[in-house]
Protein backbone atom coordinates (compact mmCIF):
# COMPACT_ATOMS: atom_id res chain seq x y z
CA UNK A 1 0.00 0.00 0.00
CA UNK A 2 1.00 3.44 -0.67
CA UNK A 3 1.72 5.85 1.61
CA UNK A 4 0.84 9.93 2.29
CA UNK A 5 2.70 11.86 4.67
CA UNK A 6 0.47 14.34 5.24
CA UNK A 7 2.04 17.53 7.49
CA UNK A 8 -0.67 19.90 8.76
CA UNK A 9 0.41 23.02 10.55
CA UNK A 10 -2.43 25.07 12.13
CA UNK A 11 -2.68 25.16 16.31
CA UNK A 12 -5.79 25.36 16.09
CA UNK A 13 -8.89 22.45 15.92
CA UNK A 14 -11.20 24.46 15.68
CA UNK A 15 -10.33 26.11 12.70
CA UNK A 16 -11.16 25.71 8.79
CA UNK A 17 -7.38 24.49 7.93
CA UNK A 18 -8.14 21.81 10.76
CA UNK A 19 -11.42 21.23 8.41
CA UNK A 20 -9.21 21.12 5.21
CA UNK A 21 -6.72 18.51 7.09
CA UNK A 22 -9.44 16.53 8.15
CA UNK A 23 -10.78 15.92 4.54
CA UNK A 24 -7.23 15.28 3.45
CA UNK A 25 -6.89 12.74 6.06
CA UNK A 26 -10.35 11.15 5.50
CA UNK A 27 -10.71 11.20 1.64
CA UNK A 28 -6.85 9.87 1.23
CA UNK A 29 -7.66 7.05 3.63
CA UNK A 30 -11.53 6.13 1.65
CA UNK A 31 -8.77 6.28 -1.08
CA UNK A 32 -6.64 3.71 -0.23
CA UNK A 33 -3.87 5.05 0.92
CA UNK A 34 -1.89 4.46 4.25
CA UNK A 35 -1.54 7.80 5.75
CA UNK A 36 0.84 9.41 8.52
CA UNK A 37 -0.89 12.18 9.82
CA UNK A 38 1.73 14.41 10.86
CA UNK A 39 -0.16 16.90 12.81
CA UNK A 40 3.04 19.49 13.54
CA UNK A 41 1.72 21.77 16.17
CA UNK A 42 -0.17 18.36 18.16
CA UNK A 43 3.29 16.63 18.12
CA UNK A 44 4.95 19.38 19.55
CA UNK A 45 7.44 20.00 16.48
CA UNK A 46 9.78 22.50 17.54
CA UNK A 47 10.55 24.81 14.67
CA UNK A 48 14.03 25.61 15.77
CA UNK A 49 16.91 24.62 14.19
CA UNK A 50 19.75 24.94 16.92
CA UNK A 51 23.21 26.12 16.71
CA UNK A 52 24.23 22.99 16.87
CA UNK A 53 22.70 21.72 14.58
CA UNK A 54 23.53 24.31 12.17
CA UNK A 55 26.65 24.16 12.47
CA UNK A 56 26.12 20.40 11.61
CA UNK A 57 24.05 20.93 9.13
CA UNK A 58 26.32 19.24 6.02
CA UNK A 59 27.47 16.50 7.95
CA UNK A 60 25.70 14.11 5.93
CA UNK A 61 24.21 11.61 8.24
CA UNK A 62 24.78 12.55 11.74
CA UNK A 63 22.87 15.99 10.56
CA UNK A 64 19.72 13.88 10.69
CA UNK A 65 19.75 12.87 14.69
CA UNK A 66 17.48 15.32 16.16
CA UNK A 67 14.71 14.48 13.52
CA UNK A 68 15.53 11.24 12.97
CA UNK A 69 11.94 10.14 13.33
CA UNK A 70 10.93 12.83 10.65
CA UNK A 71 13.39 11.93 8.81
CA UNK A 72 12.17 8.16 8.42
CA UNK A 73 8.75 9.36 7.57
CA UNK A 74 9.76 11.52 5.33
CA UNK A 75 11.66 8.47 4.04
CA UNK A 76 9.07 6.42 3.85
CA UNK A 77 6.44 8.42 1.47
CA UNK A 78 5.42 7.47 -1.78
CA UNK A 79 3.28 11.01 -1.75
CA UNK A 80 3.04 14.57 0.40
CA UNK A 81 0.84 17.00 1.28
CA UNK A 82 1.24 20.00 3.06
CA UNK A 83 -1.78 21.53 4.62
CA UNK A 84 -1.32 25.07 5.76
CA UNK A 85 -2.80 28.48 6.16
CA UNK A 86 -0.69 31.33 4.49
CA UNK A 87 0.10 33.94 7.03
CA UNK A 88 2.16 36.96 6.30
CA UNK A 89 2.47 35.71 2.68
CA UNK A 90 4.57 32.83 4.02
CA UNK A 91 4.31 29.01 5.35
CA UNK A 92 3.28 29.16 9.75
CA UNK A 93 6.60 28.75 11.04
CA UNK A 94 5.98 25.62 12.21
CA UNK A 95 5.77 24.16 8.45
CA UNK A 96 8.93 26.58 7.74
CA UNK A 97 11.01 24.50 10.81
CA UNK A 98 9.92 21.47 9.38
CA UNK A 99 11.48 22.15 5.86
CA UNK A 100 14.35 23.94 7.84
CA UNK A 101 15.47 20.81 10.36
CA UNK A 102 14.30 18.14 8.11
CA UNK A 103 14.59 18.54 4.24
CA UNK A 104 18.49 18.26 5.06
CA UNK A 105 21.42 17.64 2.99
CA UNK A 106 21.28 13.73 2.46
CA UNK A 107 17.98 13.90 3.19
CA UNK A 108 15.54 16.13 0.70
CA UNK A 109 18.80 17.09 -1.67
CA UNK A 110 22.67 16.41 -2.68
CA UNK A 111 24.77 18.68 -3.39
CA UNK A 112 27.05 17.92 -6.72
CA UNK A 113 29.80 20.48 -7.51
CA UNK A 114 27.56 23.20 -5.94
CA UNK A 115 24.30 21.87 -6.82
CA UNK A 116 21.23 21.14 -5.64
CA UNK A 117 20.49 17.26 -6.68
CA UNK A 118 16.87 16.60 -5.91
CA UNK A 119 16.94 13.28 -3.46
CA UNK A 120 13.29 12.62 -2.67
CA UNK A 121 12.32 11.18 -5.69
CA UNK A 122 10.25 8.21 -4.28
CA UNK A 123 7.53 10.96 -3.40
CA UNK A 124 5.82 10.68 -6.81
CA UNK A 125 3.16 13.24 -5.77
CA UNK A 126 2.70 15.95 -4.26
CA UNK A 127 0.13 18.77 -2.91
CA UNK A 128 -0.55 21.62 -0.86
CA UNK A 129 -4.20 22.82 0.49
CA UNK A 130 -4.06 26.22 1.42
CA UNK A 131 -5.53 29.55 2.41
CA UNK A 132 -4.91 32.82 2.33
CA UNK A 133 -6.43 35.86 4.07
CA UNK A 134 -6.01 38.12 0.90
CA UNK A 135 -6.96 38.57 -2.69
CA UNK A 136 -5.04 36.34 -5.32
CA UNK A 137 -3.92 39.59 -6.71
CA UNK A 138 -2.68 40.62 -3.35
CA UNK A 139 -0.81 37.23 -3.24
CA UNK A 140 0.58 38.05 -6.88
CA UNK A 141 1.38 41.40 -6.04
CA UNK A 142 3.89 39.98 -3.21
CA UNK A 143 5.32 37.23 -5.78
CA UNK A 144 3.35 34.62 -4.03
CA UNK A 145 5.97 32.95 -1.87
CA UNK A 146 4.28 29.90 -0.70
CA UNK A 147 3.00 28.78 -4.12
CA UNK A 148 6.24 29.81 -5.17
CA UNK A 149 8.29 27.59 -2.65
CA UNK A 150 5.96 24.39 -3.27
CA UNK A 151 6.02 24.48 -7.08
CA UNK A 152 9.61 25.30 -7.34
CA UNK A 153 11.74 24.31 -3.89
CA UNK A 154 9.63 21.43 -2.80
CA UNK A 155 8.94 20.15 -6.17
CA UNK A 156 12.66 20.10 -7.45
CA UNK A 157 13.70 17.94 -4.53
CA UNK A 158 11.08 15.51 -4.95
CA UNK A 159 10.09 15.96 -8.96
CA UNK A 160 6.71 14.30 -8.30
CA UNK A 161 4.18 12.96 -11.53
CA UNK A 162 1.85 14.71 -9.69
CA UNK A 163 1.76 18.10 -8.63
CA UNK A 164 -1.00 20.12 -7.09
CA UNK A 165 -1.51 23.88 -5.40
CA UNK A 166 -4.85 24.11 -4.07
CA UNK A 167 -5.91 27.37 -2.76
CA UNK A 168 -8.54 29.38 -1.39
CA UNK A 169 -7.96 32.70 -1.34
CA UNK A 170 -9.75 35.93 -0.06
CA UNK A 171 -10.32 33.60 3.04
CA UNK A 172 -11.38 37.34 5.20
CA UNK A 173 -13.87 37.22 3.19
CA UNK A 174 -14.98 33.98 2.23
CA UNK A 175 -18.25 32.83 2.25
CA UNK A 176 -19.64 29.71 3.69
CA UNK A 177 -20.67 28.53 0.43
CA UNK A 178 -17.26 29.31 -0.95
CA UNK A 179 -15.62 27.65 1.54
CA UNK A 180 -17.65 25.01 1.23
CA UNK A 181 -16.86 24.85 -2.05
CA UNK A 182 -13.32 24.80 -1.78
CA UNK A 183 -13.62 21.62 0.84
CA UNK A 184 -15.59 19.76 -1.43
CA UNK A 185 -12.52 20.22 -4.28
CA UNK A 186 -9.91 19.07 -1.81
CA UNK A 187 -11.87 16.00 -1.13
CA UNK A 188 -12.57 15.39 -5.06
CA UNK A 189 -9.38 16.08 -6.02
CA UNK A 190 -8.03 13.61 -2.83
CA UNK A 191 -10.20 11.11 -3.88
CA UNK A 192 -8.18 10.74 -7.41
CA UNK A 193 -4.80 11.65 -5.82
Amino acid sequence: MARALVLFAHPCPESFSAALHGCVVDRLTRAGWDVDDCDLNAEGFSPVLTQEERRGYHEVGPNTAPVAEYVERLRAADAMVMVFPVWNFGYPAILKGFLDRVFLPGVSFRLEDGSVKPNLTHIRKLAAVTTYGGTRMRAMLVGDPPRKSVTRAVWHVCRPDKLRYLALYDMNRASDAARGAFLDRVGREMEVF
